[in-house]
């Protein structure tokens, strides 16, 4: 299961598909109406779970990649909707799990998801409140410096599991650049 970000649709993982050449088939890479950051995150994180029933069933354990706020939406639905019992391994690429400081300057109304992203917000405190859902599944972040939607890169780190600064120089890089995706296609091979 790859997840996108904010203004990226199913197109995004183009080049991380071709990487993966079928070896990790089924591949589901549902397209989310994120609206630019109107959609709250937690609507986004059932719009996630209902996909994932759709595809794969209630019980089939599942691997998530998300990219950018989608980092965020497959942690908040493994968090706060049980996605913990039946996820497997979770990568969050370039995603702001402690908040992003450019977040800041938006008001939750009308753009709730963007708000979710800020330093403090209900989500984030609901988030780090209960780490245990997250404990039980293989976690992994990856992150680049600089990366000017992650500010400071940091952010991108789970509060948990193994972190990989990958050696590209922008938030976009991360999913193009051949030193992003050969360690993500090794992780995602990884069994």
């Amino acid at each position: 299961m790859l997840v996108h970000g904010l203004w990226d649709s199913p197109a995004v993982f183009r080049r991380l598909e071709r990487a993966l050449a079928g070896r990790r088939d089924p591949l589901l890479i549902p397209d989310l109406p994120l609206r630019l950051g109107l959609l709250p995150i937690e609507a986004a994180a059932e719009l996630l779970g209902r996909h994932i029933e759709e595809a794969f069933g209630t019980a089939q354990a599942v691997d998530l990649l998300g990219f950018s706020i989608g980092g965020v939406i497959a942690r908040t639905w493994i968090q706060l909707q049980q996605g913990h019992r039946r996820t497997r391994r979770f990568l969050s690429v370039g995603s702001p799990q402690q908040g992003t400081l450019t977040a800041l300057p938006w008001p939750r109304s009308p753009l709730a998801g963007i708000a979710d992203l800020k330093d403090g917000s209900a989500l984030r405190r609901r988030l780090d409140a209960d780490l245990e859902p997250l404990r039980r599944v293989d976690c992994h972040s990856f992150y680049c410096e600089p990366d000017l939607m992650v500010v400071p890169s940091r952010r991108a780190l789970l509060p948990l599991g193994q972190a990989r600064r990958l050696p590209v120089h922008a938030h976009p890089q991360l999913l193009r650049h051949p030193l992003a995706l050969d360690p993500l296609v090794e992780e995602l091979l990884r069994l």
